[in-house]
């Protein structure tokens, strides 16, 4: 079992996206009058305006299973599942709606929910990324899913040469688009990694049809870095992202200092995990200017005034 974790501005977007397609249910709710999408999304916006200043108000998390799984799942198991990892993330006394979809190979459901309780209050989502992961892991060997041995349990740091230039771009990959909803931005972003973007035009035309991405001299094609981030996989996703609402924004992120802060205090043997996160804000942080301008002097005005008084009643004498 694992989680994709997403916040966004638009619960128009999100909901219309996830409802209005084939192979879609609405399995479970609360604080929801009605399964019809109009409905839906009035409430949730009704809701919302009790903090009209927090944008990103929506909550939206991807729940899936492995397709070895499928046989001991029901969709009772799976709502129930559900509101248990929720309970377990914080998430309460709010509303929430649970989408199943099957339009995949594998089991997987999208819960909604508005990050602003019913008593006014803003669900905190604070480090909620790896907070998911642990929660994940544990209902996982709690009731005996499937454990996949995927890339996030590759050892980072035991890697060398090209294997860790690709890590490290797969890693960046991740979590930019988890945030991103243009090309422009998985740019910026990359770039900001030290990270090369390389585009493959159909001949003689301006259609894209391939993707590479380049760090360090070395060069990989997306879809050797995973099979999801190849050009077609990826500008799926930033479309998905837009309709979702998805903005790149980190007005309510924690500080850098706090997330390095929370890197370093966990244990050694846990941290190959956070790195998938947290090893760029440190090279981001190392990597700042150690210039700092000097506070100016609350005196200085003053001295300067009775100076210049001073000077001008000499001359008058």
């Amino acid at each position: 079992m694992i989680a994709k974790v997403i916040t966004g501005k638009s619960f128009g977007g999100c909901v219309r996206y996830l409802l209005e397609r084939e192979k879609s249910a609405v399995i479970d709710s609360a604080g929801i009058r009605d399964y019809e999408v109009k409905a839906i999304i009035a409430d949730l916006n009704a809701q919302r305006k009790m903090r009209p200043q927090l944008g990103n108000a929506v909550g939206h998390t991807v729940l899936s299973w492995s397709n070895e799984d499928r046989d001991r799942l029901t969709v009772e198991k799976m709502a129930e599942n559900a509101r248990e990892y929720m309970e377990k993330m914080g998430i309460r006394n709010t509303q929430y709606v649970t989408v199943l979809h099957e339009d995949k190979k594998h089991p997987h459901l999208h819960l909604v929910y508005n990050r602003v309780d019913n008593d006014g209050k803003t669900i905190d989502n604070f480090n909620h990324w790896h907070k998911s992961r642990k929660v994940c892991r544990a209902m996982t060997e709690q009731y005996g899913y499937h454990l996949g041995q995927g890339k996030s349990k590759v050892n980072r740091q035991a890697l060398r040469g090209s294997d860790r230039l690709r890590y490290e771009i797969h890693d960046a990959l991740r979590t930019i688009m988890a945030k991103a909803s243009t090309w422009k931005q998985v740019e910026s972003m990359l770039a900001g990694q030290g990270i090369g973007i390389h585009y493959k035009y159909r001949s003689g035309t301006s259609e894209v049809q391939g993707i590479s991405f380049e760090k360090e001299g070395a060069k990989f094609k997306g879809s050797a870095i995973d099979r999801k981030y190849s050009f077609s996989g990826m500008e799926k996703q930033l479309s998905e992202n837009r309709t979702m609402g998805i903005t790149h924004s980190s007005a309510e992120g924690p500080t850098l200092a706090d997330q390095i802060r929370e890197i370093l205090h966990q244990p050694l043997e846990q941290r190959s995990e956070v790195f998938e996160t947290g090893f760029s804000l440190l090279g981001d942080l190392l990597n700042m200017p150690a210039s700092i301008e000097p506070e100016p002097d609350p005196t200085w005005r003053r001295r300067k005034k009775k100076h210049k008084s001073e000077k001008s009643r000499g001359i008058r004498r």
